[in-house]
């Protein structure tokens, strides 16, 4: 989780990607949580590869460790201070790299329930996608087991796409094809890529097998992860789980579901939902407000939105409908 998320800016300019909420609760916390969920066995460790201290600081760092606390694992924490790739950043956790682990990049959410293959020696999670072209994915061989990744293939290779979340049975196997990678300068694009180690333990004879996931949902930009909100939402609301905080307070107000209220928020004449995402101490007065993702404190009055995306501190009043505004703006 080591980038700057330039994709999502301004979001991402106060708040690391990965810590920003979706649906009430922090993207990484939630991917992190659901990979032990399906794994339905203890983890001992979670490595955390954050970038420079400046931006992913001690408040990140106390964030992550209460996260790994909370699943009974240690926390370690590491850095990659230069973007040189997705190798690379696995590497800078290398003391972590031994015994059977879980690899994920902290910009995606899943949903899925199964079983990992204990005939393999490492999977990779993929996803059916109808364009197949836009994506890395693949080739699979006879016995299910994969031969080939291929990067955005010009003609039809396969349509499992690779979501970036891999398990690997010893992972001290990737770091050591990792470790030749960096030794030999092995690069593409300028950086050190995870496809080269895992090409180079296929070679070797290990096997690689795919793992399914129901769903597949990004957070890369404003309009994917609004659109992640409202469908996460929908798989909580389907979940039974509580969403509105006890201590929401309504004033001639309407809340349709589904949608997350954090706790110390106030509606007042207004109607919010569905599909919304309010964090804790937002007030909203007047309007009306639809399928929007709206983080803390924010003060919001006499705004129609939908598809909406609001910072921390924000506070707006106006026309506009599909916004997308950061922390600490004003808006009046």
């Amino acid at each position: 989780m080591a980038g700057r998320g330039s994709r999502l800016r301004p979001h991402s300019l106060t708040v690391p990607k990965p810590l920003i909420p979706v649906a009430g609760k922090p993207i990484v916390h939630r991917l992190v949580e659901d990979i032990a969920r399906i794994l339905k066995e203890p983890i001992d460790e979670i490595a955390f590869i954050l970038g420079d201290e400046a931006f992913f600081g001690e408040d990140v760092v106390k964030s992550l460790e209460e996260l790994a606390e909370g699943l009974g694992a240690k926390a370690s924490i590491y850095r990659q201070d230069l973007p040189l790739g997705t190798g690379h950043a696995i590497m800078c956790a290398k003391e972590s790299l031994s015994g059977p682990a879980v690899i994920a990049y902290a910009d995606t959410l899943i949903r899925a329930d199964f079983d990992l293959d204990p005939t393999a020696d490492a999977v990779i999670w993929v996803k059916q996608v109808d364009e197949p072209e836009a994506f890395g994915v693949v080739k699979m061989n006879e016995n299910n087991e994969i031969t080939e990744l291929v990067e955005k293939p010009a003609e039809f290779v396969s349509d499992l796409a690779v979501i970036g979340i891999y398990y690997f049975k010893e992972v001290g196997d990737l770091k050591n094809e990792l470790q030749k990678v960096l030794d030999n300068n092995i690069q593409n694009g300028g950086e050190y890529q995870i496809n080269d180690g895992i090409k180079a333990m296929m070679a070797n004879g290990k096997v690689f097998k795919t793992g399914s996931v129901d769903e597949w949902m990004d957070c890369g930009n404003k309009n994917v992860t609004v659109e992640t909100n409202s469908r996460m939402l929908g798989f909580l609301h389907k979940d039974g789980a509580e969403l509105v905080d006890r201590t929401v307070r309504l004033e001639n107000a309407t809340i349709i579901p589904p949608c997350f209220i954090g706790e110390d928020v106030s509606l007042t004449n207004t109607t919010v939902g569905p599909n919304v995402s309010l964090g804790k101490g937002c007030h909203v007065l007047g309007g009306t407000i639809k399928n929007s993702l709206i983080q803390s404190h924010a003060h919001i009055s006499n705004a129609n939105l939908d598809n909406a995306m609001i910072g921390n501190h924000v506070t707006f009043k106006g026309d506009f409908t599909s916004v997308s505004i950061g922390d600490y703006s004003v808006l009046e």
